[in-house]
C-alpha cells in the first residue's frame, strides 16, 4: 500500500515538474485536467494529518503555487460554502495582490479559523462582525455596499488559491498571523501586536489571548 501511494505522489511530482515546459494545447489541456483530477480524486478523503505528512515526507515543492504560471494551468475550482467565503476574501481583500500576497490573506484567514479565539469555520471567521457598520474583521462585509465579482479570470484565480489552502498548502509565508492591515494605514492595535511578516501592500501580526483588534 506505501509503495503504491509513494508512486502516485512521485508520477504527480514528476508531471508538475514536467507541466510549465508543456504547451497548452488542447490535448494537453486535458491531459493536465485528467492529471490534476486523479490528484484530487485520491486526497479526497485523506485526513489532514494524512496530507500533511505526505507532504513533508515526498517534499514536494509547494513554492509553485506561487507562480502565475502553475495556477493558469490548473482547471477552474469549485466548492461548498466554506470554499465560496475564502474565495470571496481572497478576491475582495487582495486580488489587486501578488498571488503571494493573496496566499498570505488566506493564511490568515485560516490561522484564526485554528484559533480558539475566532470561528471555528472559514465563513464565521469571514463574517465575524459583519452586523455591525466599520466594526467587520474584512472591510467589505460591512461597507455598506453590495459587493459583485465582475473580474471573472481574478476570482478564478482567488477559487484555485482557496482550495490550494484549504487541501493543506503549508501555511509558510505569515509566521502564523491571525492579524494583516494594508500598508497605507497604521492601526492603532498594530503597536500593541508582533509584526511576522510584510508582503506585497499589507503586514502580518500575530498576538497572544487576543479576541479582536476591533
Amino acid at each position: 500500500m506505501l509503495s503504491r501511494l509513494l508512486l502516485k505522489i512521485i508520477t504527480l511530482t514528476i508531471f508538475s515538474a514536467l507541466l510549465p515546459n508543456i504547451g497548452v494545447t488542447d490535448a494537453n489541456r486535458l491531459t493536465i485536467n485528467d492529471i490534476f483530477y486523479m490528484d484530487q480524486k485520491y486526497r479526497a478523503d485523506m485526513s489532514k494529518a494524512r496530507l500533511k505528512w505526505l507532504f513533508s515526507e515526498t517534499n514536494l515543492d509547494h513554492n509553485r503555487n506561487h507562480l502565475q504560471s502553475h495556477l493558469n494551468l490548473l482547471p477552474a475550482k469549485k466548492g461548498d460554502k466554506q470554499w465560496y467565503c475564502l474565495a470571496q476574501a481572497l478576491y475582495f481583500e487582495a486580488r489587486g495582490e501578488s498571488i503571494q500576497g493573496q496566499f498570505a490573506v488566506a493564511e490568515v484567514i485560516l490561522n484564526r479559523m485554528d484559533s480558539k479565539n475566532f470561528p471555528n469555520s472559514i465563513c464565521g471567521v469571514v463574517n465575524q462582525g459583519s452586523s455591525k457598520r466599520h466594526r467587520c474583521q474584512f472591510s467589505y462585509m460591512c461597507d455598506g455596499q453590495y459587493e459583485v465579482v465582475r473580474e471573472k479570470k481574478a476570482f478564478e484565480i482567488s477559487g484555485k488559491i482557496a482550495r490550494i489552502m484549504m487541501r493543506g498548502a503549508p501555511r509558510n509565508l505569515t509566521n502564523g498571523a491571525t492579524f494583516y492591515h494594508s500598508q497605507n494605514v497604521l492601526p492603532r492595535w498594530s503597536l500593541r501586536f508582533h509584526k511576522t511578516a510584510s508582503i506585497g501592500l499589507h503586514e502580518f501580526y500575530t498576538a497572544r489571548n487576543v479576541i479582536s483588534p476591533n
